[in-house]
């Protein structure tokens, strides 16, 4: 079933959106109805990746949304960027997560720690939508706890060796350049022999693991990357020895948002599948949503999704203007993961038998919405944050 076009429309007004906005808002939602929707249900069936669809991304300027053009990007900011990941994931959780790790993990720490060389290298290439980015962080033994990484990277004369086993890479093998984590001391234990680097594809030691078989978003390239001997040049090192630490937790603060923004479609598309049921069907002489209990529910998922639009943009928001962000980015991520959850049940629940079968894709958005709670930080580890932000603050 292809999602309805209209639905109780909360993106609009809002303090956050300009005018421009808007007309990025609708360009991509008719994008996204046209080509996305007819094809989101085959892409998580058959787990195939939407090759057709990140080719015309890139046609569209869409995959370098808050990049300035002189680097290959759009030239616009993060709020715009946050409204083609919330556009894209109401229709397609699958592509939806993969503009977001792209843009926000694959090319965002290139962008913010390398060098001007390194910018120019890779940045316009990325930006433009000719290749595609990924981030490497998670390993077997290093999830939450990423300063437990284990993969290593010696130093051999003007080379970086590199070895260990990184898991969970989005985009993976359809990446042309992945950014990782590696250790440039095996002995070491703590986050100060802890550095970034980037791999492009084809480099010799660089191998693909299990594709890995997942609940949601099966269009998504979710790859084990295995290290053998990789020889990487000198100059694939970002920023100083011992800070790619801080490199990538600086990077998932920027990423968190852009999961709340895929969160927040997700919980769109899925008050839109609910309503659009509940105003056409019929139970004991009236529609569902003139019933209460139905009416109430949807009420709840309207209400939920507008507060978390405005956590969202307001992160996206003080990012463009340089403000500390990263509380309200964790906020932002933590209440449209579970938003979407919530709203994914109620969709669920509003259309009974059917919307447990795979005629409508409310149990789609339902598989897809979980991983919002894990990506980028889980929801323990973002409340573990937030507080954190709030005792600093408090002392201060």
């Amino acid at each position: 079933m292809t999602p309805p076009t209209t639905s109780a429309d909360t993106s609009v007004p809002s303090p956050f959106l300009t005018e421009e906005h808007v007309q990025i808002r609708d360009m991509v939602r008719e994008f996204a109805l046209r080509e996305v929707a007819p094809i989101a249900s085959e892409l998580d069936e058959t787990k195939r990746f939407p090759h057709e669809t990140v080719k015309k991304l890139a046609e569209l300027g869409l995959l370098g949304v808050p990049w300035p053009q002189e680097y290959g990007g759009a030239g616009l900011d993060h709020v715009a960027y946050m409204i083609v990941v919330e556009e894209l994931s109401r229709v397609c959780g699958t592509t939806g997560i993969t503009v977001a790790a792209h843009t926000s993990l694959g090319t965002a720490p290139i962008y913010a720690f390398g060098t001007e060389a390194q910018r120019r290298k890779w940045v316009p290439r990325l930006a433009s939508g000719e290749a595609l980015g990924a981030f490497a962080l998670t390993e077997p033994g290093a999830g939450s706890d990423a300063k437990a990484t284990k993969v290593t990277a010696v130093r051999d004369g003007d080379a970086w060796v590199v070895n260990g086993t990184k898991i969970y890479c989005t985009n993976g093998t359809h990446a042309a350049s992945i950014v990782f984590t590696a250790r440039t001391d095996p002995k070491a234990t703590g986050t100060d022999s802890i550095c970034a680097f980037v791999v492009e594809k084809g480099t010799p030691g660089l191998h693909y693991g299990k594709l890995e078989d997942k609940l949601g978003l099966r269009g998504s390239d979710t790859r084990e990357i295995v290290f053998q001997d990789c020889r990487l040049p000198a100059e694939n090192r970002l920023g100083p020895e011992g800070g790619g630490f801080g490199q990538f937790m600086k990077t998932l603060e920027g990423g968190r948002i852009s999961i709340g923004a895929m969160a927040l479609g997700l919980a769109q598309g899925a008050l839109d599948v609910a309503l659009a049921h509940a105003r056409e069907r019929k139970q004991f002489g009236l529609r569902l949503v003139e019933m209460q209990a139905v009416g109430n529910r949807l009420a709840d998922m309207a209400m939920e999704i507008a507060a978390a639009r405005n956590l969202v943009y307001e992160a996206a928001w003080r990012k463009d203007r340089g403000m500390p962000y990263a509380l309200q980015g964790s906020y932002a991520k933590l209440f449209a993961s579970e938003v979407a959850m919530r709203a994914a049940h109620s969709a669920v629940q509003v259309l009974g038998g059917i919307g447990y079968t795979r005629e409508y894709p409310a149990e789609r958005i339902l598989r897809d919405s979980k991983l919002t709670e894990i990506g980028e930080g889980t929801s323990e580890i973002q409340r573990l944050v937030i507080a954190r932000h709030l005792d600093k603050l408090a002392g201060a």
